[in-house]
């Protein structure tokens, strides 16, 4: 068994999409280490998280954790998708929450709605995304969970698939669809990464981040020689900046409001299967087929590949 490194993919799949708890010892199950792992993040950050204090906080060995979570990797993922199931991580206008690990079970999927219901695609995407910054306001060592190789558990997946739902309709390819998606992602997690960096230096330090750079008198008297610096710092651009996330975010999605209307505007509206012309749904939703008929044959050509 592992002990604190990455372990078995296959052991973290098990452990995320489990039906329920194997307690092999009475007072000591997944969902309390679980709990008290993300408490003890919340407190200290990644840094201060160990399978011994785990252990320590709820007054069992660390062997017992081991028991139950391989390793520190498995545990984090754990806390991860736990956190991503508590309510309100994805919007509820559809239910469904994909079940939280180490807590109750629910029927782990989220049913699309559709980019013409619940105020349109970029609603829901921006709802998404500013539930996603307020998750990790409340969990800044989320946004330090790295990597390429992260195991995802129910409650990721069902946030995942909301939000591909959400630019369904909207005559994006479904590799445009998944980049999009990627890519608000990826910006919720960077500024959330920035801030949770900012921190942990100042939990580390004990000196906050405005006191620091307010400090910087030498670097500050090198600085005149840059012209455009200069002049936007006498313009005051520096006394009032854009917040970082509000800004990135707004033009985040006008860029992906750009892409649907090049992509609504170019779209060729036949069928995919027959060629022939394919009228527009009175929802406004596009179409590719012609038929049922086109539909299914579609189908049956993508299985066949």
């Amino acid at each position: 068994m592992a002990r604190g490194g990455a372990g078995d993919p296959d052991d973290g799949v098990e452990l995320l999409w489990r039906e329920g708890d194997v307690e092999p010892r009475p007072g000591l199950s997944l969902s309390r280490i679980v709990r008290t792992a993300i408490e003890l993040a919340d407190a200290e950050g990644l840094e201060g998280l160990s399978m011994r204090k785990v252990a320590d906080r709820l007054g069992f060995t660390t062997m017992s954790l081991y028991r139950h979570v391989p390793s520190r990797d498995h545990l984090l993922d754990l806390m991860r998708d736990a956190v991503m199931g508590s309510p309100g991580a994805v919007p509820s206008e559809r239910g469904g929450q994909g079940r939280r690990a180490g807590a109750e079970k629910a029927d782990g999927q989220v049913r699309g709605a559709g980019a013409e219901e619940a105020g349109g695609w970029r609603a829901r995407l921006e709802a998404c995304a500013r539930e996603g910054w307020r998750l990790r306001e409340r969990h800044p060592w989320l946004a330090e969970v790295r990597g390429t190789r992260r195991v995802p558990g129910p409650n990721a997946v069902a946030h995942y698939e909301y939000m591909l739902s959400a630019v369904s309709g909207t005559g994006l390819t479904p590799a445009e669809m998944i980049a999009v998606v990627g890519l608000v992602a990826r910006f919720v997690d960077s500024e959330a990464l920035r801030l949770a960096e900012v921190a942990r230096t100042e939990r580390l330090s004990g000196v906050s981040e405005e006191e620091w750079w307010g400090s910087r008198d030498t670097l500050y008297a090198r600085l005149e020689r840059y012209p455009t610096l200069t002049r936007l710092w006498e313009e005051g651009g520096y006394d009032e900046p854009e917040d970082p996330f509000e800004f990135g975010l707004r033009r985040v999605l006008d860029g992906i409001e750009m892409l649907v209307q090049e992509r609504d505007e170019t779209r060729d509206e036949t069928c995919q299967i027959c060629g022939a012309p394919v009228e527009r749904a009175a929802s406004g939703r596009p179409r590719a087929y012609c038929s049922r008929a086109c539909q299914q044959r579609a189908y049956r050509k993508r299985k066949s590949g």
